[in-house]
């Protein structure tokens, strides 16, 4: 089977969130040996532009203005990758990389989005206690807010709708508290009740084979480290109990993997200011080496839907 070697791009935006810490991502597991154990490497270091005084007086959303600026830089480095050969693998940052990662594939045709994330991230500005951009962008990549953050480059969506899958978010008390709207009918969702009904093997797999439809070139992997179950990864500014263990991520991981059709994928949330003893990081460095390998598994188009 063809493998693509990895590289790695540091995205270490706090665009999307009132506070700081997750800038600290890439440096804390490439400082764990990330690129080491997965033969990567190192590509660029993205410069983040500063953040704004006050939340945009339009829409209320932190950091807009910066935001659409700062994607396509993202973007670009994304494409650089991908023409060089290789699998990208983002370390955030929080989770508004999703625009700039998902603009790059926007650019070059149809791609997915496999989107696991401890929270939906599908609130309407107005909802949004904060206005914070990180609640708000699985809303904004698939079309759902305001026109300067969905269509950048007028390419809105950067994924269709029923080119999603949510994966595994737990926040529906959140959502139901402050009035987020509801995920549209058409994009798939696959909250961690679902997945404990139906295994995380079957749930990935169910996840996968939405994701790898003839009419989709392949799909992107956002990883949101709060998916995980809050007693091994409290490292998170947004904490809610329960979540995925260690296991079940690695499988979810490597059933996406395995289909051959991923592009790439980000990393975000995790936040080493928040973890004392260094013991969520070391985790979510072994479950992403494990995961991923030393290359990523890449198929013939024709091949992608043989088991």
């Amino acid at each position: 089977m063809p493998t693509l070697p990895y590289a790695i791009l540091e995205a270490p935006s706090t665009l999307g969130l009132a506070t700081d810490g997750v800038e600290h991502l890439p440096d804390q597991l490439l400082g764990l040996g990330l690129a080491e154990r997965i033969h990567a490497r190192r590509a660029d270091r993205l410069a983040v532009l500063p953040k704004e005084p006050a939340p945009d007086a339009e829409t209320g959303i932190l950091n807009t203005r910066a935001i659409a600026a700062w994607s396509p830089k993202l973007a670009d480095a994304v494409e650089a990758v991908v023409d060089s050969g290789e699998f990208p693998v983002v370390l955030g940052g929080d989770c508004t990389i999703v625009l700039g990662s998902m603009l790059a594939f926007r650019r070059r045709g149809r791609y997915g989005l496999f989107f696991i994330d401890g929270n939906a991230d599908f609130f309407q500005p107005e909802a949004e206690p904060n206005g914070e951009g990180a609640s708000m962008d699985l809303a904004l990549v698939t079309g759902y807010g305001p026109s300067h953050l969905t269509d950048i480059e007028g390419r809105s969506p950067l994924v269709r709708p029923e080119d999603a899958v949510a994966f595994a978010y737990r926040d529906h008390k959140d959502q139901e508290e402050y009035g987020s709207q509801p995920l549209p009918k058409e994009l798939k969702a696959i909250d961690l009740p679902a997945v404990r009904a139906m295994g995380i093997e079957a749930a990935a797999r169910k996840a996968v084979d939405h994701l790898t439809r003839e009419a989709l070139d392949g799909f992107f992997i956002h990883l949101d480290a709060d998916c995980l179950d809050d007693v091994v990864m409290p490292a998170v500014d947004f904490r809610v109990p329960g979540g995925l263990s260690w296991d079940e991520l690695g499988v979810a991981l490597r059933v996406a993997l395995a289909s051959g059709k991923a592009v790439g994928i980000e990393v975000t949330i995790y936040n080493p200011r928040l973890d004392a003893d260094g013991s969520a990081g070391r985790g979510l460095a072994d479950v992403l080496a494990a995961a991923l390998g030393t290359a990523a598994p890449r198929v013939d188009r024709r091949r992608a839907d043989i088991r």
